[in-house]
């Protein structure tokens, strides 16, 4: 038996995945990473995703929100919408919403009002809030302050900043998603020396897939996809930049992100 491991972030309705999502899913169980929490980043991909989920009870999980990019697209039925779409079962969590100024998709001031308006509905449902912020830090902070003694839980998800602002993230409360981005020996070094500084206790991991492939993989994936079933491969690198085994690792890891997402699993 492959040990478990929950994949906290799968961009599962993502185009790159229409001809073999079901043998995705698969291919990750035989890996050992079970369940998968698929991503929800626009209205439209949060109904997929939930609908898509509902096929496989306790095995996969979904968020629902609206991604910074796709909130110039966000109206005045939005918010009703994924109120509706959290009472299911199988949705999770609110998000992937927060704010990306890296790209500016969308206009800043309509960012900042549909995450505001994402963060109340977490409130109001006692969800967990799923987070996404690059290039925002401290408009990101402002925003989600006032709200914190009525959230329930915040994980901050593919984490990839400074150590001075997982320091701000950790003392508001958030837990920390970890990605492939850890494996870049480029772009993720700084990572690697500062994972060890988040406490087991608020540590999980994540593919982000189809994205951000780990670059020291020994068998690349044709065209360059990222998938669940690379996982295993996240947590071994996690584990050694933490110092801890990989057994160790990956029983925090889990069981923090079955106790952070309440999930019931078959």
């Amino acid at each position: 038996m492959k040990p478990k491991l929950i994949d906290i972030g799968v961009n599962l309705m993502h185009r790159s995945f229409h001809e073999d999502r079901d043998q995705v899913v698969a291919r990750a169980e035989a890996e050992g990473v079970s369940p998968l929490i698929i991503t929800g980043t626009s209205l439209k991909n949060s109904e997929e995703a939930a609908r898509y989920a509902s096929r496989f009870a306790g095995k996969l999980f979904t968020t629902a929100g609206i991604h910074p990019h796709d909130t110039k697209n966000c109206q005045t039925h939005t918010i009703e919408k994924l109120r509706k779409l959290a009472l299911l079962p199988q949705v999770v969590a609110i998000g992937e919403c927060g704010l990306d100024y890296n790209r500016d998709f969308s206009p800043r001031d309509v960012q900042k009002r549909w995450f505001e308006e994402q963060i109340r509905l977490a409130c109001e449902l006692q969800l967990p809030l799923f987070l996404h912020e690059r290039d925002a830090h401290y408009e990101f902070m402002q925003t989600l302050k006032p709200y914190l003694p009525r959230l329930n839980k915040a994980v901050v998800h593919c984490f990839t900043g400074s150590l001075k602002e997982l320091q701000v993230y950790l003392n508001m409360g958030f837990y920390i998603g970890i990605t492939g981005w850890i494996c870049d020996e480029r772009r993720g070094k700084h990572l690697a020396e500062i994972v060890k500084r988040i406490p087991l206790d608020r540590l999980m991991i994540e593919t982000d897939a189809p994205f951000l492939t780990p670059r020291d993989l020994a068998v690349k994936p044709s065209e360059g996809r990222n998938e669940p079933a690379f996982l295993p491969h996240i947590l071994r690198k996690v584990a050694s930049c933490l110092g801890r085994s990989i057994e160790e690792t990956t029983e925090a890891t889990t069981k923090v992100a079955r106790e952070f997402y309440g999930l019931s699993i078959h």
